[in-house]
């Protein structure tokens, strides 16, 4: 059966449970292996490891109100920002999209019935369950204190803290990492619907798929790195540790070999979010699909090319610095691609000013500063003066979290009705997005001023005139803070008394909105057959009429 309102096949039936009514009960919430409901399991534990960041960072905030001692000791402050950045990175950034939205949106804009390995699925939410735990157990088993990038030499002998479970910890997460990069790879290769080519595959699979490359690429690298921190901190083997006649410089090599394209693994899912929104919510075919498309696949591939530039200043040759600058350099241009062609979407577009709209807006603006901010780092003489500054703190929260964690809610909003069958509350939703951008700006743009004026980052205490910069952050981010929490609690309070959702409420045209609100548990009847592409709306007349 064919819908001529998306151009599939395979339309529902009124009368089939949703996969939220099939199978009820705990038990079966925890053996499941719908895609689905995995997705949603996923989705429950990043927002609940968010809050506990979120509380971290706020309480590092409030302690940097003043130049001296408000609520923690230096000690106790070295591992609320060393923590609060392993639970963002690790647990929160890296899984976010792929792993929750991904999970449940990809099989269904491939017209599929589940991913390639449903078990492997669920094994791969459980590793990352058992390597949350680890992170979980480092918060009273004393905390952590080298820094989210747990540096040698201190790392590996000096730090008295429970390293080794947050090694553990982070070493666990990366073989959930992997296993879903395979499920997801293989999904896209062996199901998609008949008619759906690669030309026509939804930008958000794109920017899937090359998330898959680098997840699958990349993470053994930090997991061989972990594995040999650890094996020198417990036995003494030279690796890392000048003491031990180890290189303390190789393990950032090691580190950032991984860690530069990993940010990609969260930015390249939110590129294509961002993608889907602003096609959907202005009601235009996207512009430049082709090279939004291979700009994904190319920013995967240049991102293992410029690990280099994090180790400016550690000693490398000239030539080696000159070289990485370059490449890096080269990452602007797919991404200037992107954002081209996302306001080149905008133009003239249908524009629906809905809460969706708002959180795509606001990472086009705090997303383009974040990338622009990156050329004064990737530039030599410049970065020498920024480097370890709270530029950098500043310019990697406007990237990741101005990024990542935005598309991160705008994704939530978008596919909210899909997934629960409820609508939230539109006015609370734009009010809870100004919230939010007046306190994200307000929190860290001032950072970029505190940091070109000398302002090191990760200090206890600070000269008083860095005091109306720090105090302004701290007031942005309990802001921001407050907008999150409003957020929030609107979308719960929707699934207790929020409206039911219409059958397709943006008019979205690819194969999920050809769905049940929410799916039935096996997703479609028969298979789907794609008959356009997932942006072919109807042409706008502009003339009024």
């Amino acid at each position: 059966m064919s819908s001529p309102a998306t151009g599939v096949g395979g339309a529902h039936s009124h009368h089939e449970q949703s996969y939220l009514q099939a199978n009820p009960g705990l038990k079966n919430w925890i053996v499941t292996l719908d895609h689905k409901r995995i997705g949603l399991m996923y989705l429950v534990g990043i927002l609940g490891f968010f809050l506990i960041g979120g509380l971290l960072a706020l309480a590092v905030r409030w302690e940097l109100y003043t130049p001296g001692p408000d609520l923690m000791d230096p000690e106790m402050y070295n591992r609320a920002f060393t923590l609060h950045g392993a639970v963002m990175v690790f647990i929160v950034l890296v899984p976010s999209i792929p792993a929750s939205i991904g999970n449940f949106v990809m099989p269904l804009q491939l017209g599929a019935k589940d991913v390639a390995f449903p078990r492997l699925n669920l094994l791969s939410f459980y590793i990352w369950v058992f390597g949350a735990g680890f992170m979980v157990y480092t918060l009273v088993a004393g905390g952590l204190d080298t820094g989210w990038t747990f540096y040698t030499p201190y790392s590996s002998g000096h730090s008295t803290s429970a390293v080794i479970s947050a090694l553990l910890g982070a070493f666990i997460l990366g073989f959930s990492s992997i296993l879903t990069g395979i499920n997801f790879m293989v999904t896209i290769h062996k199901m998609r619907a008949p008619g759906l080519t690669w030309g026509k595959m939804p930008l958000f699979v794109w920017g899937l798929y090359a998330t898959s490359l680098i997840q699958v690429l990349a993470t053994p690298v930090i997991a061989i790195t972990l594995a040999l921190l650890i094996f020198e901190r417990t036995m003494g083997i030279g690796i890392f540790d000048p003491a031990l006649g180890g290189d303390p410089v190789l393990f950032q090599h090691f580190f950032w070999f991984y860690s530069h394209p990993v940010v990609y693994v969260m930015i390249l899912p939110a590129f294509g979010v961002i993608s889907e929104t602003v096609a959907v919510h202005s009601r235009k075919h996207i512009f430049g699909y082709t090279a939004i498309a291979a700009s994904s696949v190319s920013i995967a591939a240049i991102g293992f090319l410029v690990w280099g530039h994090h180790l400016f200043l550690s000693g490398q040759s000239e030539f080696s610095n000159t070289l990485f600058s370059l490449i890096t350099f080269g990452v602007a241009v797919p991404t200037a691609i992107k954002v081209c062609s996302w306001i080149a979407t905008l133009y003239r577009g249908k524009i629906l000013y809905n809460t969706v709209m708002f959180y795509t807006l606001g990472f086009l603006w705090i997303f383009t500063i974040g990338g622009l901010t990156g050329l004064f780092l990737s530039t030599l003489n410049t970065d020498i003066h920024l480097h370890d500054t709270y530029f950098v703190v500043a310019h990697f929260h406007y990237v990741m979290m101005g990024g990542t964690l935005y598309a991160f809610i705008a994704a939530i909003h978008h596919w909210w009705p899909k997934m629960t069958g409820k609508m939230y509350d539109e006015n609370l939703g734009r009010f809870g997005s100004i919230v939010v951008f007046v306190g994200f700006n307000l929190a860290f743009f001032p950072q970029f001023v505190a940091g070109s004026r000398g302002m090191p980052r990760r200090y206890h205490e600070y000269l008083p005139e860095f005091e109306l910069w720090h105090q302004l952050s701290t007031i942005g981010a309990f802001i921001l803070g407050l907008g999150l929490f409003v957020t929030a609690g609107y979308l719960i309070a929707s699934l207790f008394t929020g409206k039911k959702a219409p059958h397709n409420p943006w008019g979205g045209v690819s194969i999920e909105w050809d769905t049940a609100t929410p799916p039935i548990e096996h997703n479609f009847h028969g298979q789907p057959v794609c008959r356009r592409g997932p942006y072919d709306f109807p042409e706008i007349d502009h003339t009024g009429h």
